[in-house]
């Protein structure tokens, strides 16, 4: 649970057991984060903490506010663009939506989000796994990104992920899942 305290922590660590992560800037300095926003273009910003944000693309409106990044360190990432995927881990299991939206985060989008279960590459279930037992978790969500080039990018585990969505929205036993994991055990 400890690694979701810190989203450049926890980057760090999916990073090294080979996962692609956008690259990232963390900063209180505006001129550095212009220039990353002009080096790539399009950029998104998120919270550091473990609290949940909305992310958000950079646009011309926030460029008035990037003085406040002086007393806010703020995490900013080039844009992937692609389809998104959450990926739940419970123990052995896997249960994957690919995630059908337009919004920057469809966690919060005005419009109709659609969600259906699939299947990901073997090569990609076993990475899941391997990264969700190396934080000692049964039990965690991943975000994922499939680039229209077929490039994987992770965004995330979620430790205490709130599967009832995407089990609502998908169709998944996710949540019998966990229960035969407690009862196992």
């Amino acid at each position: 649970m400890e690694a979701n305290g810190s989203k450049a922590y926890q980057a760090v660590w999916i990073k090294s057991l080979g996962f692609q992560i956008p690259e990232t800037l963390i900063t209180t300095d505006p001129a550095c984060a212009l220039e990353f926003w002009r080096q790539h273009e399009k950029v998104i910003y998120k919270s550091l903490s473990g609290i949940r944000s909305i992310v958000s693309r950079l646009t011309q409106e926030h460029a008035a506010r990037f003085s406040d990044i002086t007393s806010c360190p703020t995490q900013f990432q080039q844009y992937v663009p692609g389809t998104d995927y959450r990926v739940h881990v419970v123990g052995e299991k896997i249960f994957t939506c690919r995630i059908f939206s337009e919004a920057d985060d469809y966690r919060y989008s005005e419009d109709r989000v659609l969600m259906e279960p699939c299947d990901l590459p073997s090569h990609l279930n076993d990475l899941c796994r391997k990264l969700v037992a190396s934080m000692d978790l049964l039990v965690a969500g991943i975000d994922l990104r499939c680039t229209p080039d077929g490039d994987w990018y992770c965004f995330e585990v979620n430790p205490s992920p709130g599967f009832t969505y995407f089990q609502k929205m998908s169709g998944q036993p996710i949540a019998d899942a966990i229960a035969h994991l407690l009862a196992s055990a």
